[in-house]
């Protein structure tokens, strides 16, 4: 059974920082993209950040220099690193593994201004 857990959300002032974490069971994340999604109140869910197989990351135009995606392999584990946070940032943050998709339940991530 698949499952993706994510944690480490919360309220957080705008300029702090945050990390999320996924941790996966019954798949590997080190042969898999991951990518980390969010979804605010009223909007559609877009795609954050996505970590491939080899390494290579990319990001959404509104959190690049700010939020960085890593994995640690031996945990299974991908990371969503948050500097500079801003108001915008609130939502609900999803971690998902491609190909076939598997979603976690998601966490929340509350910017006050």
């Amino acid at each position: 059974q698949v499952q993706l857990v994510e944690s480490g959300g919360g309220l957080v002032q705008a300029g702090g920082s945050l990390i999320l974490s996924c941790a996966a069971s019954g798949i590997s994340f080190s042969i898999r993209t991951v990518g980390w999604y969010r979804q605010a109140p009223g909007k559609q869910r877009e795609a954050v950040a996505h970590i491939t197989r080899d390494g290579s990351t990319n990001y959404a135009d509104s959190v690049k220099g700010r939020f960085t995606i890593s994995r640690d392999n031996a945990k299974n584990t991908v990371y969503l690193q948050m500097t500079s946070v801003k108001p915008e940032d609130t939502g609900v943050y999803y971690c998902v593994s491609l190909a076939p998709s598997y979603w976690g339940q998601g966490t929340q991530v509350t910017v006050s201004a």
